[in-house]
């Protein structure tokens, strides 16, 4: 009977204390935004402090936007979008304005975006009047009917849905005319006459645990044929799956396509437990072995942002829920 009474107290003691407990508030879920404007040689010695102090300001200006979406509780796709809208926009990055010249003397542009919660995707290339080629590859994805397109059909696609269109002329800028005539006039290759691989890119979570990236680029100086390169490739410069990660890639497409970069960074952590950092550097010392360089953003379901390179720089920024909020150039920072 006493052991029985001893019970029957302590119960009403627990359901008092659970009773006159204050109702504690839900942690809210965090996010995560990683970004970059293209990895390559990018030495000190090649930088004014006024250009130093531009792209970084720049690059602030592109994670703010998508910080500023995932705080107000804003989807990933969102927030990556804002970005890479932000940075297509800014001569100083090789997509949109300021893409690099073809062989012919065309800006033609390639993209893509994927969503990690259904890993639908968007991807177009050989783009030459959308204004901003992610908006595009981004309703390529709504639409759903397919992944990518090309081209004079991209380009359609486009017309159709009401994408905003400029002339030929907005994209082109001084710098990248001298570079193309410099390559030509010196028989040089696109390395010698660019100092980064042309590519932006972003990739967040959100408050929900959703993942996305999202890549645009202007592709290489000189470019002939009509050659493609990772960015708007689908495993190779972008992918998302919540289950894993989401990553962008920036470096010379033909290596990152051959190692299929993006997913198998995705691969490596989901099937063989490696973290981002250590998924992210085996994979870009896979595409060095090969004779390729060049750098990646990934961020993980636990919110991880973290970057991975073997170049000497890639213009980035990361910030975070938990109030990472930075800025780089240079591999050494």
């Amino acid at each position: 009977m006493k052991r029985f009474t001893t019970s029957i107290a302590r119960a009403i003691a627990a359901l008092s204390l659970i009773i006159g407990a204050p109702v504690m508030a839900h942690e809210e879920a965090g996010w995560s935004l990683a970004i970059h404007g293209g990895a390559g040689t990018l030495n000190r010695d090649d930088m004014t402090p006024e250009r130093d102090t531009a792209y970084r300001a720049s690059l602030q200006a592109a994670l703010d936007a998508g910080s500023a979406v995932l705080a107000d509780g804003g989807s990933a796709l969102d927030a990556i979008t804002a970005v890479i809208t932000r940075l297509e926009d800014d001569e100083r990055f090789n997509a949109g304005k300021g893409a690099v010249f073809t062989w012919d003397e065309r800006n033609e542009m390639d993209a893509a975006i994927m969503n990690g919660t259904d890993r639908s995707a968007g991807a177009v290339t050989g783009v030459t009047s959308v204004k901003n080629p992610v908006l595009l590859a981004r309703k390529v994805m709504d639409d759903g009917r397919h992944v990518f397109l090309s081209g004079a059909g991209a380009e359609e696609f486009a017309a159709d849905h009401g994408l905003e269109t400029v002339l030929p002329g907005y994209f082109e800028t001084q710098p990248r005319k001298d570079a193309l005539e410099r390559m030509k006039a010196e028989k040089l290759s696109a390395l010698d006459v660019d100092l980064k691989f042309g590519t932006v890119g972003a990739v967040a979570l959100d408050k929900s645990g959703h993942l996305a990236a999202a890549t645009s680029t202007g592709g290489m100086t000189g470019k002939r044929w009509g050659r493609i390169g990772d960015a708007p490739v689908i495993g190779a410069g972008t992918y998302a799956d919540d289950r894993a990660c989401a990553v962008s890639a920036t470096g010379w497409g033909e290596y990152f396509i051959r190692v299929g970069v993006a997913q198998t960074i995705c691969h490596r952590m989901q099937m063989l437990g490696e973290d981002a950092q250590a998924a992210s550097d085996a994979v870009i010392a896979d595409v060095g072995q090969l004779g390729g360089d060049g750098g990646v953003i990934v961020v993980a379901p636990n919110g991880d942002a973290i970057f991975s390179m073997n170049t000497s720089g890639m213009y980035r920024g990361r910030a975070t829920s938990s109030g990472v909020n930075e800025v780089a150039i240079y591999a050494d920072e």
